[in-house]
């Protein structure tokens, strides 16, 4: 591996795992940390066939213990091109037969859907009996990949929405319920500003700029009581316990 490969793959993990390194150069740390975390210590839960549906760059893809690992993107050009999907669909219907998978992993995508009570039925059908469900799922956040951001949720409304599919909630968390929520919202909006510039400006900046509000954040977490009325991500292990109606 050539110095620039190594930079950027050094890079990348920070975008996804950081440590003190990221809280220096990623706009996204608290939320990205939090994740991180959860994620990690639920990953020993996501095993044998697994299904992770809007999976990106598989980002997370180390933490699980699978056996076999397949993406699923929704079907456009941009995602064909970018994304490292081993399947697209269309939106609506999984192109996978009933009770394939041991486990299915859907992270930062809910927000996304559309038709929720559809999507949920088609995790509930590929999903095998008590196989498991792992969703995180933002509840304060901008507005991001415009259009396609159609909701968001509370603790209490994906508990009962998961119920009403057939899941029991076997953990339920609340990432970044802290005043570091704050210093994260302070983050997007100066990266929202930013993000049309050239990506060696937007590293100056957030140097420059957000590196400080991670590194004050951090500090003022520390000192302050946590609150979990206010948080960042509701993170959700699932269980699928009964069949849901997919008529």
């Amino acid at each position: 591996m050539n110095i620039a490969s190594k930079l950027k793959y050094i890079y990348r993990r920070q975008m996804f795992f950081p440590t003190f390194l990221g809280m220096i150069i990623n706009p996204y740390y608290f939320a990205r940390k939090g994740l991180a975390k959860h994620i990690g210590e639920f990953g020993g839960h996501i095993s044998g066939r697994v299904l992770d549906i809007g999976c990106g760059s598989k980002p997370y893809e180390e933490v699980y213990a699978a056996d076999e690992y397949v993406g699923l993107e929704y079907d456009t050009l941009k995602n064909r091109k970018n994304k490292a999907a081993d399947y697209y669909y269309d939106g609506r219907k999984f192109p996978f037969d009933r009770d394939t998978f041991d486990s299915v992993v859907a992270n930062q995508v809910f927000e996304h859907v559309f038709r929720p009570n559809e999507f949920m039925k088609e995790i509930n059908r590929v999903l095998k009996h008590k196989g498991i469900l792992l969703m995180t799922v933002p509840f304060v956040w901008d507005e991001h990949e415009q259009p396609y951001d159609y909701a968001r949720y509370t603790s209490f409304g994906l508990r009962s929405l998961l119920a009403e599919h057939g899941f029991k909630v076997l953990e339920q968390r609340k990432s970044i319920d802290d005043i570091s929520v704050i210093f994260q919202l302070i983050n997007v909006y100066i990266f929202k500003m930013i993000s049309a510039r050239k990506p060696y400006t937007r590293l100056i900046v957030t140097l420059l700029m957000m590196a400080p509000v991670n590194i004050i954040g951090a500090v003022v977490a520390f000192l302050l009581p946590r609150n979990s009325d206010l948080y960042l991500d509701n993170i959700v292990l699932a269980r699928k316990d009964n069949e849901a109606d997919i008529q």
